[in-house]
């Protein structure tokens, strides 16, 4: 049997034909000879093609809701304790995680520090290719190993191919530390979801171009997180309804969004909208619990801290204490 250190080089003929063979087994690589000549057709032909295609995404993301489902449920429960979500991917999968995590702050008003994105490569791989990085499973060590990963976070590997080293090697790590571990890849019996605690693999088809993976694996890359963050913090009390009421007013449209949540929520005019809000430093979820509930600034506060953010908890609170 051949050892590991006897193993050809992926850079050698041997290691080339190795990937090669590896490639051609995968769905998300096979080649589509109906597409051969479409680089003759027109332009609305083409982009016909690449709607139809597209539309067959939410199916394949469908079924695999069960899983995603309780994936997300198990990272709720994480960072309910403390724990953070982690995503690690190379290429378009790696920036994918980076582009869900950077969104989270202003859209939930989380603490950089709580929904990371890793990309093989690092923050330079986000605009050029990295030679190499990808195939590190020692790089995602490193990577984690900075974060100070621990047994409450959570690790999301993401790679369309489910074979990308720095995704399973990132998995494989967090695993033995004891964090919980998701693998989300575009083809069945993936290595990347067979070393995670939660396997999903989105199994959109072969690409119109041959291979290329930013494509429809794309999509339901995105599609997939946009669940786990979203879902995650509607289970972490950061909406009130579908109200966006963690939202960082960091802007002038989202201070004005932050304006219209609160009326939305409370029905409240607008002289009431901006008093509450100054008296809570801008807080939205504050400032609709001042006026639902008929409380001051620092009892809001109060309330929302005794129950660790959820507004209609701390609005229950708040009717049982009142006379």
């Amino acid at each position: 049997m051949t050892s590991r250190a006897d193993a050809p080089s992926p850079s050698s003929p041997a290691g080339h034909r190795d990937v090669r063979a590896e490639l051609d087994g995968l769905t998300t690589e096979a080649f589509r000879p109906e597409h051969s000549d479409i680089d003759r057709l027109p332009t609305l032909d083409i982009a016909e093609i690449m709607n139809g295609e597209d539309a067959t995404v939410p199916a394949a993301v469908a079924a695999q809701l069960p899983r995603i489902a309780a994936a997300i449920d198990a990272v709720a429960e994480r960072m309910g304790r403390g724990g953070r979500l982690v995503y690690a991917g190379a290429g378009t999968a790696g920036r994918l995680g980076v582009l869900d995590a950077s969104e989270c702050p202003p859209t939930f008003n989380t603490d950089p520090t709580e929904v990371v994105g890793l990309i093989a490569g690092g923050p330079t791989a986000m605009t050029t290719s990295v030679e190499g990085a990808e195939d590190s499973a020692e790089l995602a060590v490193e990577d984690l190993s900075a974060l100070g990963l621990t047994a409450d976070d959570v690790v999301v590997g993401v790679s369309a191919s489910g074979r990308t080293p720095y995704a399973i090697g990132a998995v494989g790590h967090a695993r033995a530390l004891g964090a919980l571990t998701v693998g989300l890849s575009c083809n069945a019996d993936s290595a990347l979801a067979a070393a995670a605690d939660h396997g999903i693999e989105v199994v959109v088809g072969p690409e119109l171009l041959t291979g290329s993976t930013r494509l429809k694996a794309g999509t339901a890359q995105k599609l997939v997180l946009n669940m786990f963050s979203t879902i995650t913090m509607i289970r972490l009390g950061k909406t009130y309804g579908n109200l966006m009421v963690d939202v960082r007013a960091s802007n002038e449209k989202l201070r004005a969004r932050s304006r219209r949540i609160v009326a939305l929520a409370t029905g409240a005019d607008d002289g009431e909208i901006e008093a509450a809000l100054s008296a809570t430093d801008g807080e939205v979820k504050n400032a609709i619990l001042t006026i639902l509930a008929a409380v001051d600034a620092p009892t809001a506060a109060e309330l929302l801290k005794e129950t660790d953010g959820h507004l209609r908890a701390a609005l229950a609170a708040a009717a049982e204490r009142s006379p």
